[in-house]
C-alpha cells in the first residue's frame, strides 16, 4: 500500500495559490473533472465498443474504437452524434460542492479557461458566481465556423474576470461536427496547431489564447500524464507557440497502475517528476477531488 503523498511542496502550494487569487493562471480542465458526473474516458470508450461490437483486445482507448466505428459505418459525424448522445445523458455537478472542480475554480479572478472537454459545465458554474463568460471553439479544421470576433481582434473580446473567455479547444456537445474524437481528428487537430504556431494562423490561437497560454502559469485539473490528450496538446504547445514553457506550471496526475507488484510506484513517479520537469511542469498525485480539497484547505476559511 503506497501512503497518500501528493509531492507538491510549500513553496510551489504558496505560489499556486498566489497565482490562482491574482488571476495570474490559466485553468486547463480534462475529462477526469467530470468524475462523478460524466463517464470516464475509458468507461464511455468500453460502452461505445461494446455498443458497436469491436473487436480488439484495446477497448479502453477512445480515439481507436471511435477510428474503427468511423470505418465501420463510413460516416464520421454519425459515431461522433452517438459518442455525444452518450455524454449528454450525463448528470450536471453539483457546483456548489466545495471539492467539484469547477465551481472551485469558478470563484478565481480568472479571465481565460481552457478545455478539451465537450461539455458546458464551466460557463454554467461561472454565470452561477455572477459572471458573464463567452465561449468559443477551435476551429481545428477548415469546415468548422468561428467566432470572427475573437480571432480578428486584437484584443479578442478582451476576456477579464468578470467576463472570462472559455476555449474548447477540442470542440462542443452543441456542434458534434467539431469534437476531437477520433485518431485522424487528433493527427489533424496537431496539424492544425503546429500551422497556427509556425504561421501564427489566428484561427487555431486567437492573441487572447496565446497570452493565456505564454505570459500565465497553466494549471491542468483532470489528464493523465500517460494520456494522448496530454501529450498530444502540451507537447504540440510547447513546440509550437513560443514562451509555453516560460512560466512553472501545476498538472493535478492520478498515480500510474503498475502491472507488477514489485514495482515501487514512488520510484516510478520519481521518473515521471524527473521527465516532466523538463517542461517546468510540478506535479499533484492525485484525484480532481483530492487536489481540490487541498487547496480549499489552504485557501482557509471565507472571509
Amino acid at each position: 500500500m503506497v501512503p497518500c503523498v501528493h509531492d507538491m511542496g510549500e513553496a510551489e502550494w504558496e505560489r499556486l495559490l498566489d497565482q490562482l487569487e491574482s488571476g495570474d493562471c490559466t485553468p486547463f480542465l480534462g475529462s477526469g473533472a467530470c468524475v462523478g458526473a460524466l463517464p470516464t474516458g475509458v468507461a464511455l470508450s468500453r460502452e461505445m465498443a461494446r455498443r458497436w461490437e469491436y473487436p480488439f483486445d484495446d477497448d479502453h482507448d477512445l480515439p481507436r474504437v471511435t477510428q474503427y466505428a468511423v470505418m465501420k459505418y463510413g460516416d464520421p459525424l454519425y459515431v461522433k452524434k452517438q459518442v455525444c448522445a452518450e455524454l449528454k445523458s450525463g448528470r450536471e455537478p453539483d457546483y456548489l460542492h466545495p471539492l467539484e472542480p469547477h465551481g472551485l475554480l469558478a470563484e478565481f479572478p480568472l479571465s481565460v479557461y481552457l478545455t478539451t472537454n465537450y461539455d458546458n459545465f464551466i460557463a454554467r458554474s461561472l454565470r452561477g458566481v455572477g459572471k458573464n463568460p463567452n465561449t468559443a471553439v477551435c476551429p481545428w479544421n477548415e469546415d468548422l465556423e468561428y467566432a470572427e470576433e475573437l480571432f480578428e481582434s486584437e484584443d479578442g473580446w478582451n476576456p477579464r474576470a468578470g467576463a472570462p473567455l472559455i476555449y474548447h479547444l477540442h470542440g462542443s456537445l452543441r456542434d458534434p461536427a467539431s469534437v476531437v474524437l477520433t485518431e485522424d481528428d487528433y493527427l489533424e487537430f496537431l496539424t492544425s496547431l503546429a500551422a497556427g504556431g509556425v504561421e501564427g494562423d489566428k484561427r487555431i490561437l486567437p492573441p487572447s489564447i496565446r497570452a493565456a497560454l505564454t505570459t500565465r502559469s497553466l494549471l491542468f485539473v483532470g489528464y493523465s500524464l500517460r494520456d494522448w490528450t496530454f501529450r498530444v496538446l502540451f507537447h504540440g504547445l510547447l513546440k509550437t507557440v513560443c514562451g509555453v514553457n516560460r512560466r512553472r506550471h501545476v498538472s493535478v496526475q492520478l498515480t500510474p497502475s503498475l502491472v507488477s507488484a514489485k514495482t515501487d510506484v514512488r520510484e516510478v513517479r520519481r521518473w515521471l517528476d524527473r521527465y516532466y520537469e523538463s517542461s517546468q511542469i510540478s506535479i499533484f498525485w492525485g484525484t480532481a477531488e483530492e487536489f481540490c480539497g487541498e487547496l480549499r484547505r489552504r485557501m482557509g476559511p471565507p472571509s
